[in-house]
């Protein structure tokens, strides 16, 4: 995934892959052995899904830190910066054992060092750590429990790398999701803004979550949000440990274990394209 000159030679075209998890989409930008050219107001303009290309998060790959494969940076589609994107980081590690002709490896997130492997049927499995279960750790405003929050609704909360807040509902398809979201992001009790989930329980092993993600989006898929889901209803004692997550992408494999939330599913490689000089022109 090499940069390359135009047919004319006199500019530099930025090359990008586009992928996705269960509909949970990303751009993929390969920054190893130059400069992150990456900025807030790039990331804005190539999340447009208008003007730009579009994206839930844009994963910009660098070069290897602490002994990993590579260094995973996030960004939302408003410029902000995540530290955490659980079916980007499937995506990007299947790139790379793909690249280096293996079946495991770690890279380092903003949540840490996170290992990943190809599992026997394919599926890309990856370990996003323990959840932060204390409240400055989520984080939240002040010390209060995470379970329940002060909140219509008596949500959960839980740290993923990033903040989560779970709502248990009886009927999942009546939530208005658009309106919901966007209040519950915003609460002064998340300094961090925070991503929403709504669940229903089917049974101890299978759930159905939608989640509206903080940058102001309502997802098709979200992993750390399917893995903070599984730790709340888990706590409560309303499912096991390992769960199947129905999102409106597909399904999410979660498993609790003693060394963190493992999350298995697919993904896919859409296609490769650049962006022209045009483009990046406009922005400076």
């Amino acid at each position: 995934m090499k940069d390359e000159s135009d047919t004319h030679g006199e500019a530099v075209r930025l090359r990008f892959l586009k992928m996705h998890g269960l509909g949970n989409d990303f751009v993929v930008l390969d920054a190893r052995g130059r400069e992150n050219p990456v900025t807030p107001q790039l990331a804005r303009a190539l999340g447009d899904r208008n003007r730009g290309v579009g994206f839930d998060q844009l994963a910009v790959i660098r070069d290897a830190t602490e002994g990993a494969a590579a260094q995973i940076d996030f960004w939302n589609s408003d410029g902000s910066v995540a530290a955490a994107c659980g079916n980007a980081t499937r995506c990007v590690a299947r790139l790379l054992m793909e690249e280096a002709g293996i079946f495991e490896l770690a890279v380092v997130t903003g949540r840490g060092i996170l290992r990943a492997e190809r599992a026997s049927d394919g599926l890309i499995r990856v370990n996003m750590g323990p959840p932060e279960l204390a409240w400055d750790k989520v984080p939240l405003a002040r010390d209060l429990s995470l379970d329940p929050l002060p909140l219509p609704g008596a949500p959960g909360a839980a740290g993923m790398g990033n903040p989560h807040c779970v709502f248990i509902v009886d009927d999942i398809e009546q939530v208005d999701l658009q309106k919901e979201g966007p209040r519950f992001e915003h609460d002064a009790l998340f300094p961090e803004r925070t991503n929403v989930e709504f669940v229903q329980v089917f049974d101890r092993g299978a759930i159905r979550m939608r989640v509206w993600e903080r940058g102001g989006m309502i997802t098709q898929a979200c992993g750390s949000g399917a893995c903070a889901s599984v730790v709340v209803t888990a706590l409560r004692g309303l499912t096991d440990r390992k769960v199947a997550v129905y999102l409106d992408g597909g399904v999410l494999d979660i498993d609790w274990q003693d060394d963190g939330v493992w999350m298995a599913g697919p993904t896919a490689l859409v296609f490769e394209g650049s962006l022209s000089p045009e483009f990046l022109g406009a922005l400076t």
